[in-house]
């Protein structure tokens, strides 16, 4: 690993603690806030790369776990991972990672779809699958009631990964080098 890398990282570590300036929407139903920091992990994978892209979400996770209020609503510290947000938050370096691997490996033959796919397999299926089972830890809530609540996050993330894709795409081509 070279200072590249480690700039990168660090920047993308900041990137997502930046994210959780805008201010968290709490859905009631499952105990877990609606965040623009989600698209920390999307993007980290679909621009750093797995390795990469893992160890910048590792790094803000280890913020959190010291204490540092990084989280939307300037919240940290070991407690929040005993709440319901805490599956969600973890999934997050597992998410930049398997992003990052699919990019990888496609990264001659990428398209828009797959680029989609990739970050919805990530940032959304696998994100959900670890956090929906952390509520169901938690929360004491059935899955059913979980999954139907986890529901209303949908529609956000899927901007997101529209989102994810344009910026991506957009530094990819800006910056060809450089990642």
């Amino acid at each position: 690993m070279n200072v590249k890398d480690i700039i990168y990282i660090v920047l993308f570590s900041l990137l997502t603690i930046v994210l959780g300036l805008f201010p968290p929407i709490m859905v009631p139903s499952i105990g877990v806030p609606v965040t623009a920091q989600s698209m920390g992990c999307m993007l980290a994978g679909s621009i750093l790369g797995a390795k990469r892209g893992l160890i910048s979400l590792f790094i803000y996770t280890l913020l959190i776990v010291i204490g540092f209020p990084v989280l939307a609503g300037g919240k940290g510290g070991l407690d929040v991972f005993l709440t319901p947000s805490g599956g969600f938050i973890l999934a997050w370096p597992l998410a930049a990672g398997l992003i990052g691997y699919l990019y990888e490996k496609n990264k001659k033959s990428l398209t828009i779809i797959k680029e989609a796919c990739f970050i919805v397999l990530g940032g959304i299926i696998l994100v959900y699958a670890i956090g929906i089972l952390w509520v169901v830890i938690f929360e004491e809530l059935s899955l059913y009631q979980t999954i139907l609540g986890t529901l209303f996050f949908l529609p956000g993330d899927i901007v997101k990964v529209v989102l994810v894709i344009f910026v991506a795409r957009l530094i990819r081509r800006s910056y060809p080098r450089a990642f």
